[in-house]
């Protein structure tokens, strides 16, 4: 591996680590600073996210940010990592102490600590992330909060995608 390509993978990682920080801490003007003008934010299972640095933003301001709970932690278990994309596997603490509209919309605060495992892709382009999905353990979260998970929300997949899933 040549010097060059070690370079770009330590910023992609920079620029990885940089936007994520943002974004778990409600810092929409920071995260956005770090994002394509196409860029995409997904949260799995859950469905929620946006689409285009605008929007990106505004959902963290809207939905991420008055959404944290107060003692998020996030503790990184691995990373693999290449010129474009960063994968870490990681499990993240809180006490469920508000609604958390951009991971459990729809769902009132508990009050019950919980630890879930946490998986986060992100891609980057000349130093801006153009797409980060994040994949949360929701039967595991469930579970801890005590919540029926036929109450959680989830992506739904469209008519045309759910016919072809079925042979169709």
């Amino acid at each position: 591996m040549t010097k060059a390509v070690q370079d770009l993978m330590v910023e992609v990682e920079r620029v990885r680590d940089a936007f994520l920080a943002a974004v778990l801490r409600g810092d929409a003007d920071a995260a956005h600073a770090l994002l394509s003008r196409d860029a995409t934010l997904d949260v799995h299972p859950v469905g929620t996210g946006a689409s285009g640095a605008e929007p990106v933003r505004r959902f963290v301001a809207d939905r991420v940010a008055p959404g944290l709970p107060a003692d998020l932690t996030v503790r990184r278990h691995s990373r693999t990592g290449d010129r474009w994309r960063v994968v870490d596997e990681a499990s993240v603490s809180f006490t469920h102490d508000r609604e958390m509209g951009w991971l459990l919309p729809g769902i009132a605060a508990t009050g019950r600590a919980v630890e879930v495992d946490l998986l986060t892709v992100v891609v980057v382009r000349r130093s801006l992330v153009s797409h980060a999905r994040l994949v949360w353990d929701l039967l595991g979260l469930a579970d801890q909060l005590g919540v029926d998970p036929g109450a959680l929300p989830r992506r739904r997949v469209g008519p045309a995608l759910d016919e072809a899933s079925r042979g169709a």
